[in-house]
């Protein structure tokens, strides 16, 4: 294993010790490694245990996409913890683990978190530099700019190819999840509104997307499991456009290569206003605007949303029971189109 001791990375030293403490439970791999500087290397990892046999369901976590946002890396962290923790007793965990595959890469953006910047030390915005152009104009700047690496959320060169810790996600989620007849991956940030919201493809366009009936259903399960869970449930495209989105690419991949597959792309976009609200001397920090500084309100945070990771776990591991078929999913269908597209032009 690749050590670091930069006690900029605490989160990278953190899952070395969850990965030692797992022991033969867990595989570990570096996807990439990422140049900080002249003479340091920041590696990506990526985690896996439970049944690698492709006939069963799998669900990916993801965090650390955008190195400022380090609140994302550690609810990552947070869940890999709570089930390595849990490995040594609890008996119905080896029970879905016979039964599912968990992947991790908690540092997606290892460069980012180290020098403390939403993109990589290339200044490539990694969830605006995959081949997706926005179907209609996304806003300035926001939705992805090639003007300069200098300014935020920039795409990358046109025709480059995209950055290596996005090539390096890819191929995770190609080999892990898209292999499988079910899946469901989980990216982990903050930074958006008063509310924390679950975000599902697309973000480039606004037409909905060819498995909304189980977007729709799998919201459902989640009001009926957590009836009183403060999630906004929507399709990203609701808020604002973007170009580059690295889960709209691999949701467009999937759909094209294997069709009659069910992958199910998730965005947990915590709402960091709500933290600035509650505590205004955060504004005057670059950390304070996307993650929560005073420790009650970051375990507060953890609690919380560790909780639902756990549930998207349990409903991939139930998807039979609960994905809409016949006339079942022409009512999801009708009824999301209702709930989220009303007005669009499809």
């Amino acid at each position: 294993m690749c050590r670091v001791t930069s006690p900029e990375l605490a989160e990278l030293a953190e899952l070395q010790r969850i990965v030692e403490q797992g022991g033969a439970h867990l595989q570990q791999r570096v996807v990439c490694e990422v140049s900080v500087g002249d003479d340091l290397r920041l590696p990506v990892h990526a985690i896996t245990l439970g049944n690698p046999d492709p006939a069963l369901p799998a669900v990916g976590f993801f965090g650390g996409v955008h190195g400022l946002e380090r609140i994302g890396a550690e609810v990552v962290l947070a869940c890999l913890r709570s089930v390595v923790n849990r490995l040594s007793w609890d008996v119905l965990l080896h029970r879905q683990l016979d039964m599912l595959r968990l992947v991790f890469m908690p540092l997606v953006n290892p460069g980012g978190l180290w020098r403390g910047t939403r993109a990589n030390p290339q200044g490539v915005d990694l969830m605006r530099n995959a081949p997706v152009d926005a179907d209609d104009r996304a806003p300035f700047l926001v939705g992805g700019q090639r003007l300069s690496a200098g300014l935020p959320w920039y795409r990358g060169a046109l025709g480059a190819a995209m950055a290596a810790e996005g090539q390096a996600l890819c191929r995770v989620v190609q080999e892990e999840l898209l292999t499988r007849r079910f899946s469901v991956a989980v990216d982990c940030h903050s930074g958006f509104g008063l509310h924390d919201r679950i975000w599902f493809p697309y973000a480039h366009t606004a037409r909905p997307i060819p498995h909304l009936p189980e977007m729709h259903a799998l919201n459902a399960l989640l009001d009926h499991a957590h009836t009183h869970h403060r999630y906004v449930f929507e399709p990203q495209s609701r808020q604002y456009l973007a170009h580059g989105d690295l889960w709209d690419h691999l949701y467009l991949r999937a759909h094209e290569q294997h069709p009659e597959r069910v992958f199910l792309p998730l965005t947990l976009e915590m709402g960091s206003w709500l933290w600035v609200k509650k505590n205004p001397r955060q504004l005057f920090t670059r950390h304070g605007l996307f993650n929560p500084l005073i420790q009650h309100r970051q375990q507060r945070v953890l609690r919380r949303h560790v909780g639902w990771l756990d549930f998207i776990a349990r409903a991939a591991c139930g998807h039979a029971a609960w994905l809409p078929q016949g006339a079942a999913r022409e009512q999801h269908q009708e009824q999301a189109l209702a709930r989220w597209y009303r007005g669009v032009r499809r």
